[in-house]
């Protein structure tokens, strides 16, 4: 049985990379939690900017599965919907997270 749109880790995390370029704009630290689908690391503040697979301290963490994620990347969920319906919980700054939004967007 194949299922759609199933991505692992490494691509999601070379897609983020080829997203963020050099600079993503954001000068902040990010983790995306993806539970037991592991997680993305994030560094704004590094030039250039890096996106990693290790578990390091950030301004914002991101739980999400990965599966909403990928979901959120292609446009099939809204941010915001997916945070008030608890698919999507963010600890930290509230302010990174926005710009987020442009990065994935």
């Amino acid at each position: 049985p194949s299922k759609e749109n199933t991505m692992d880790l490494d691509q999601v995390t070379e897609g983020l990379r080829a997203r963020v370029g050099d600079d993503g704009g954001i000068d902040a630290t990010i983790k995306f939690d993806f539970g037991d689908d592991g997680l993305i690391f994030f560094d704004g503040e590094s030039t250039p900017n890096t996106v990693t697979n290790e578990d390091r301290g950030a301004d914002c963490t991101i739980s999400i599965t990965l599966e909403n994620f990928l979901k959120l990347v292609d446009g099939d969920l809204n941010p915001t919907t997916a945070f008030m319906m608890g698919k999507l919980k963010i600890d930290g700054s509230m302010g990174i997270a926005m710009k987020l939004q442009s990065l994935l967007g």
